[in-house]
């Protein structure tokens, strides 16, 4: 199965919401609009008639049908902003004309493929070695399941990989990076429960520099209750690294869910303030009708989209392609 598919389809919540919603939008026409055009060879009666039906209904992009389609756009967690400024560049052309659910689906997804397209960045390998990449992430985000397949991939590329389990205060976390590190045959260095995270960092360090390794990933705590905590724990973990690698890190991954919808907007404000984020990944997309927040994220803030996830195995954190994300989120086929 190829990703678009499997991403189509376990992103089902949300490209039903806007695809079924666009066809709605067109075909309730207001009743002193122009008739809808037929399709030009209607197909046998049944569902599939009706389906062909509402998709060759047309109707005037005027001012009502901009606000419906606004509003659908909200609901999907697109936010405000981002959404008055899609239908704002969709209308650029067509505001007058009869449209059908169709062309306003294509439109909508060469929007969100253009907005994204700029911020659709694989994790960037550099010459240096290690590489050091410091992960993020609220509690819950899938911050430690993202870490264990980026290493699998990587170690599966040829890539020699350390992880460090820093989030010292949950055994949960250090567990599941253990599993991920047997599967990929990485090592997994780990400090008993409540460690000080930033002498683990140092330690992982110094073994991945001894051992050559191609990349070190660090886990990180996510406990949002106490910011100023947090706050102190991540700049102690970069002082620390600092001082075997003044470079380090090379790169701070926040790891979002794609469940909190709007909230990701704020997380990446205060993990911004926090720590110096360089990239994001999104997870859980197949657990929501909120896949609109990841349009926001780059029209408001334009960091780098290294990854997606759809679901628990490795090959569920893919690349982010924005023109595959675009289609899928509006309900477009492979094909279209």
């Amino acid at each position: 199965m190829s990703f678009f598919k499997k991403l189509k389809d376990r992103m089902f919540k949300s490209s039903s919401k806007i695809g079924e919603g666009l066809d709605d939008l067109v075909a309730e026409a207001p009743a002193d609009a122009p008739v809808a055009e037929a399709p030009a060879a209607p197909a046998p009666g049944g569902m599939l008639s009706r389906l062909i039906g509402r998709e060759e209904s047309r109707r005037v992009l005027d001012d009502a049908m901009l606000e419906e389609l606004e509003d659908l756009l909200i609901r999907a967690d697109m936010g405000v902003e981002t959404a008055a400024r899609v239908t704002a560049n969709i209308a650029e052309g067509r505001f007058g004309r009869r449209v059908s659910a169709r062309e306003i689906r294509a439109a909508l997804a060469a929007e969100i493929a253009r907005i994204m397209d700029p911020v659709a960045r694989p994790l960037p390998l550099y010459a240096k070695k290690p590489q050091v990449v410091l992960v993020v992430g609220v509690n819950g985000s899938g911050k430690t399941t993202t870490i264990g397949k980026l290493a699998s991939q990587f170690r599966a590329a040829g890539k020699s990989v350390v992880i460090a389990a820093g989030d010292t205060f949950r055994a949960a976390a250090v567990e599941q990076l253990q599993v991920w590190g047997q599967r990929a045959g990485v090592p997994v260095l780990t400090a008993p429960e409540g460690s000080d995270p930033a002498s683990l960092a140092y330690d992982a360090l110094a073994k991945a520099q001894a051992e050559g390794a191609d990349l070190l990933m660090i886990d990180t705590a996510g406990r949002l209750q106490n910011r100023a905590d947090l706050m102190e724990e991540l700049a102690k973990i970069v002082r620390v690294l600092r001082k075997r690698d003044a470079t380090a890190p090379h790169n701070t991954l926040l790891v979002l869910d794609a469940t909190t919808g709007q909230n990701a907007l704020s997380q990446v404000e205060i993990f911004r303030k926090i720590a110096d984020v360089s990239g994001l990944v999104m997870t859980k997309l197949d657990g929501t009708a909120r896949g609109g927040v990841l349009v926001a994220l780059a029209d408001r803030f334009g960091l780098p989209i290294h990854a997606i996830g759809v679901g628990e195995q490795i090959d569920d954190l893919q690349p982010f392609d924005p023109e595959d994300f675009a289609r899928a989120l509006v309900g477009e086929t492979e094909e279209a």
